[in-house]
């Protein structure tokens, strides 16, 4: 969550400007005064866009703009807030400050959310998940399990409540005194059902729940981000057949995809060739060359 909120901090940072660029037009008004001279729209914009900071402005406009154009109607506000709430839920109390920490609202970090969404519904469109890769996805696939757990911040103290669970202490009473997890740790420190594919709990905590059986309990703590854990599995069902599972594996598979640079450059490209983009001025002409040449854009 930390790291997806700085890189849309660095996003809404870089688009900051853009309204100040967009602003610009040939009447030149003044966008500064000062002793003895003043700075113009016209001069200002011939300086953004020699920078670095202005071009990639300009370059995350147009992409925003051609995702919006093609993919808009893949998205809708019910799901930009279904993500918001759920960033909001996890940092509780604390979300309005690490927005504000990162130099963002939340109408701006909604708007990357949007962005990000739209991304996905190119990338569907764009890329088609093969055979071969359900294949590679399914060995390592596990289904949706139900677990509890409860959370603190020292190896030391889960430790002893592993020994108090195999003195006979019920779990329930264990989480409600010791868990970190306000959450949880009321509800016996229940989580909701979640499979291999979820992308909000660390990795190492989802490789020491697969290996419980229902009924089981992790015999050493477990290390995440958050602190450590203790883990005990409630259902762990049969993996079941691939034709039950294949939506939960293609979005994975799309998950892992979004994160490669290289393919989402390629889906990039593809959108911004099929906007028909023809940049005006010859100074900005190579602004989107990371993704696609002038030459092509031109054609």
């Amino acid at each position: 969550m930390k790291n997806y909120i700085k890189k849309a901090a660095a996003a809404v940072a870089v688009a900051g400007v853009a309204l100040s660029l967009s602003a610009c037009s040939s009447n030149s008004k003044t966008v500064v005064s000062y002793k003895g001279g003043k700075i113009t729209q016209e001069q200002y914009y011939d300086e953004m866009k020699k920078s670095q900071a202005g071009q990639s402005t300009l370059a995350n406009m147009i992409i925003n703009r051609a995702l919006e154009e093609q993919y808009g109607n893949k998205v809708s506000q019910k799901q930009v807030d279904k993500q918001y709430n759920n960033y909001k839920k996890q940092y509780g109390s604390q979300f309005s400050a690490v927005l504000q920490q990162n130099g963002m609202t939340p109408s701006t970090f909604k708007q990357n959310l949007k962005t990000n969404l739209l991304s996905e519904a190119a990338l569907k469109s764009v890329k088609k998940v093969t055979k071969k890769q359900e294949q590679e996805a399914w060995k390592s696939y596990q289904p949706k399990v139900t677990v509890q757990h409860i959370l603190v911040a020292k190896k030391s103290t889960a430790n002893d409540i592993i020994k108090q669970l195999k003195d006979g202490k019920s779990f329930k009473s264990l989480a409600k005194k010791y868990s970190l997890d306000t959450a949880t740790k009321n509800n016996a420190g229940k989580l909701p059902a979640f499979d291999s594919t979820d992308t909000t709990l660390d990795s190492s905590f989802k490789t020491a729940a697969f290996k419980l059986k229902s009924g089981e309990v992790t015999d050493t703590p477990v290390k995440s981000q958050s602190g450590y854990h203790v883990i005990k599995m409630i259902s762990h069902p049969a993996k079941g057949k691939f034709a039950d599972h294949k939506k939960a594996i293609d979005n994975e598979i799309y998950a892992s995809m979004a994160q490669d640079q290289e393919t989402m450059r390629d889906v990039i490209a593809t959108v911004l060739k099929k906007a028909d983009v023809s940049i005006k001025d010859n100074d900005l002409k190579n602004v989107l060359s990371s993704y696609v040449s002038s030459s092509q854009l031109n054609k």
